[in-house]
């Protein structure tokens, strides 16, 4: 069963965004696209408030998400998270059926 977390990076003066930047262009971000078991791993910025970035990050399992948080890349991302003085909310959310009631509310 997949495994989406959603996690709201908020901070001051650009900081969040900075953060996914240099997540982004150290190669942090592509060696976690690379691990085995991850499905996505994307950055958005909030129209709504500038000072947060929105990380979707999904998993084949629980197993594949340990193996991440287990793995060395975690001491370079909480130091990028110490370095920028970040703060988090974080939503967990897994797989369903969407129920045929709402499929008429979705456009393919």
């Amino acid at each position: 069963m997949a495994i989406t977390v959603n996690l709201c990076y908020t901070g001051r003066n650009g900081n969040a965004r900075k953060f996914a930047e240099e997540m982004t262009a150290g190669g942090t971000v592509a060696a976690i696209r690379a691990e085995a078991g991850n499905l996505r791993y994307e950055y958005y910025q909030s129209l709504d408030d500038p000072e947060t970035v929105l990380l979707v990050d999904s998993w084949e399992n629980q197993e594949a998400i340990d193996v991440h948080h287990a793995s060395p890349m975690m001491a370079t991302i909480a130091a990028l998270r110490e370095k920028y003085d970040l703060h988090m909310t974080v939503e967990r959310y897994t797989d369903a059926e969407t129920p045929e009631t709402e499929n008429r509310f979705i456009r393919k």
